[in-house]
């Protein structure tokens, strides 16, 4: 497709964007506002007591869990990055993290009297889970393999670097992932404009990331690829450039995120000090817009199709599996690791994001958690509306089954009704899932579900309109 092309329906999502500002239902300024991955957002969890977190919580009935592994180191700190990480080498520190990550699994073993965690899915994630020397990898790797039952494992994800997977070492990582069951890569490429990559502050090159692709899929990983747009330095025409080389790329899974100013984990980027410094590089909304609507039409005219949100694949069994089953499934999952969170069936943990209180917690045999939120029976209802209508569809039976009530018969149902009228959602007798329009401002829908003091934006920066989340939140 020619961008001309492209820009006919681009066009039209930018007066549909323009609508909904009147309407009330987005924000003036045209700030991005990611919702729905968790509910409430990671820097809007309370302090909660140690003892308070997991008071009344039950294993799963089937034992079986979704783990996550966080590894809070990187090679450089690149601008768009809102978590907090070490850089450089940094050996020692990461075989004293490996150490605590050990006895955390430990603890956790011992306070639900397991032998092992029946693992269901995995994902280690970070920073970079793999800027660790090969023999550090090994390690972790052997560690976490005799702590988890794989018999079940369906899938096993890496988080990775293209920097990581090439050369030597690289190659290296990718045969012991492989010999310890690793089966599915996300490979952060983030950008295919050397000068766009450049100012991310990216490790590696496009020559380097397409070689890392190359090497991930020869030794038989499943390899999904990720991309930032609404960066500074793209331009609508760039970042058409940009999807012609990206379609070109063999890869199982492509992940597309627009770009998150204000911090959406437990460390402001250094990206909003950048646009703060630089606002003649910041891009209009009016261009993001148009660069989302670019991507559904330029993959979907290669075969590629959005499966969950953000997620364009050809098969649909290409998905990752560690998100569908938090974000679309609502099924339990436990994190280790500095600021890894556990979301568990009415309740979010969240670990500190402070390396010495890490150590010390799991020196005393605590597990590192200091912020949590256990869901009232309301709060449940929000959240099991919020994340599977914005990243997949509602099942209304799995709905009942996580809340004990029906959807018709809670106080949100009305909301529903009336997102149909505007063309937002659609409804039969086993679903209530977002329409196309409804998909492609499912961050804006799904706040219309939130408690009003969860609304990640300010009330002065909505209009007055009939679908303001604070009109509509304050009537439940």
């Amino acid at each position: 497709m020619e961008l001309k092309d492209l820009l006919i329906s681009a066009n039209k999502r930018v007066d549909e964007f323009h609508e909904f500002q009147k309407l009330g239902l987005i924000c003036n300024n045209g700030d991005y506002i990611p919702a729905g991955i968790h509910y409430p957002q990671i820097t809007q969890y309370p302090q909660i007591g140690y003892e308070e977190m997991y008071k009344g919580y039950t294993f799963p009935e089937d034992g079986m869990i979704d783990v996550y592994v966080h590894f809070p180191f990187c090679s450089k700190r690149c601008l768009f990055c809102h978590y907090p990480s070490m850089y450089g080498n940094n050996e020692s520190e990461k075989d004293r993290y490996i150490d605590a990550l050990e006895k955390e699994i430990d603890i956790y073993l011992r306070k639900f009297n397991l032998d092992k965690i029946k693992l269901r899915v995995a994902l280690i994630g970070g920073g970079t889970p793999t800027d660790l020397t090969p023999k550090q990898l090994e390690r972790f790797l052997k560690i976490f393999s005799q702590k988890c039952d794989m018999t079940k494992t369906r899938q096993f994800n890496y988080d990775v670097s293209p920097h990581t997977l090439i050369g030597n070492d690289g190659i290296e990582r990718l045969k012991i992932l492989k010999d310890y069951g690793v089966n599915r890569l996300t490979i952060g490429i983030q950008s295919m404009n050397e000068n766009v990559s450049r100012l991310m502050n990216r490790p590696h090159t496009k020559k380097e990331a397409l070689e890392a692709v190359k090497n991930s899929m020869n030794t038989g990983f499943e390899t999904d690829i990720e991309f930032i747009y609404g960066f500074p330095g793209q331009t609508v025409e760039s970042w058409y450039e940009e999807l012609k080389e990206i379609v070109q790329i063999e890869a199982d899974e492509y992940q597309f995120y627009r770009l998150m100013v204000d911090a959406f984990g437990d460390r402001q980027g250094l990206i909003k000090q950048y646009q703060e410094n630089h606002p003649e590089e910041r891009i209009n909304p009016d261009n993001t817009i148009r660069m989302k609507q670019m991507i559904f039409d330029y993959l979907e005219s290669f075969g590629l199709k959005e499966n969950i949100r953000r997620v364009f694949t050809r098969k649909k069994s290409c998905i990752s599996l560690y998100a569908f089953n938090q974000c679309c499934r609502n099924l339990d999952q436990v994190g280790f690791g500095l600021t890894g969170f556990s979301s568990l069936r009415d309740r979010f943990v969240l670990n500190t994001k402070d390396f010495e209180m890490y150590y010390s917690m799991i020196e005393k045999g605590k597990l590192p958690y200091d912020r949590g939120y256990v869901r009232d029976e309301i709060a449940q209802q929000r959240w099991a509306i919020i994340l599977p209508l914005k990243n997949y569809y509602i099942k209304k039976r799995r709905y009942k089954e996580v809340t004990g009530t029906a959807i018709e018969n809670t106080r949100f149902y009305p909301i529903i009704q009336n997102l149909k009228t505007y063309g937002f959602i659609e409804e039969n007798d086993d679903v209530v899932k977002l329409t196309d329009k409804g998909i492609f401002f499912s961050d804006d829908i799904v706040i219309l579900f939130y408690e009003t003091k969860f609304i990640p934006k300010g009330r002065e920066l909505f209009n007055n309109g009939p679908l303001n989340p604070y009109a509509i939140t304050s009537l439940t």
